[in-house]
């Protein structure tokens, strides 16, 4: 039997726009998903995630994992602290960990490398289309900026409060990522623009969190929400997390993910006071930090 664990994630800086092979900066949070494996008679996955909203369930991509890797038959158990359809990478996670795990029951020998490009395609197999983002923060953990196909490059640790606020309410990234599809199918100069002025906030993004300079981040992140707003991904109770999370004493707040429901995420010093504002709107919201480990075994 072997157990491994794996982060979930925020954006500071991309989503969507990196579907688009721009770049996209992201951390890995202090909220994990554990995957349990063992050989079996036959395949069983059973979840603590369960079905938590329309055409979601974690059960296809663990199917996806066993199937990639060619493994005999096994038991997945798969326990999660991350909230689902949230923006927070949980189908990643649980992929992550369970690619992991099988990896190390049956000694197959994968790097953390291969195991993010797999986790990649699994979830590209899955929902039809993915950003290598949530696989590859899962796996390496820290805070990375990803340049799509091409690299990515670990950057200093997080070390401000970030505090996440959830809407629950469900959130397909699925059906997210093809409005947004067909909004730039429609208007691609318009779309285009919007996410070279994503991109260039990545850019921008590097120095400052390089040095620590939370506030300007924040400043940041409040105009990336202004540009994911623009895009269709907004919402009313997402943005009154927002500008409650702001009003009292964030950095910067932006919906993080997806959108359309799911979190956001704000930087914040003073991590209570943002998230007694975020509760105060009807939101939950939940203080985290940032993950320095990315996939590991549990001992």
């Amino acid at each position: 039997m072997a157990t491994c664990t794996a982060p979930g994630k925020i954006y500071l800086f991309g989503e969507h726009a990196v579907v688009y092979g721009k770049r996209a900066i992201a951390s890995a949070i202090n909220l994990r998903t554990t995957a349990t494996v063992a050989e079996s008679a036959q395949t069983t996955i059973t979840s603590s995630l369960g079905t938590t909203g329309i055409d979601y369930t974690v059960h296809p991509y663990i199917s996806r994992c066993i199937e990639s890797l060619g493994v005999p038959a096994v038991s997945v158990r798969i326990d999660s602290e991350i909230l689902v359809g949230s923006g927070l990478g949980s189908s990643a996670a649980a992929v992550i960990a369970t690619l992991g795990a099988l990896n190390a029951e049956f000694d197959l020998g994968m790097t953390r490398t291969a195991i993010a490009a797999t986790g990649h395609q699994i979830e590209r197999d899955v929902q039809g289309a993915a950003s290598p983002t949530d696989t590859l923060v899962s796996t390496m953990g820290g805070t990375v900026m990803i340049t799509p196909w091409v690299s990515s490059s670990r950057l200093r640790l997080i070390e401000c409060g970030i505090v996440i606020g959830d809407t629950e309410e469900f959130s397909s990234t699925k059906e997210l990522v093809g409005n947004v599809r067909i909004l730039h199918e429609s208007y691609p100069v318009a779309m285009d623009s919007i996410f070279d002025t994503i991109d260039n906030l990545s850019e921008l993004g590097v120095p400052l969190i390089e040095n620590g300079d939370y506030r300007s981040v924040g400043e940041l992140m409040n105009i990336d929400h202004g540009l994911l707003d623009a895009i269709g991904v907004g919402s009313a109770k997402l943005s009154a997390m927002v500008y409650a999370a702001r009003d009292a004493g964030a950095y910067g707040a932006k919906i993080t993910g997806a959108g359309g429901g799911g979190c956001i995420v704000a930087l914040a010093d003073d991590a209570g006071a943002v998230a007694s504002a975020i509760d105060d709107t009807g939101g939950r919201a939940i203080i985290t930090e940032a993950s320095e480990p990315g996939v590991h075994v549990r001992k």
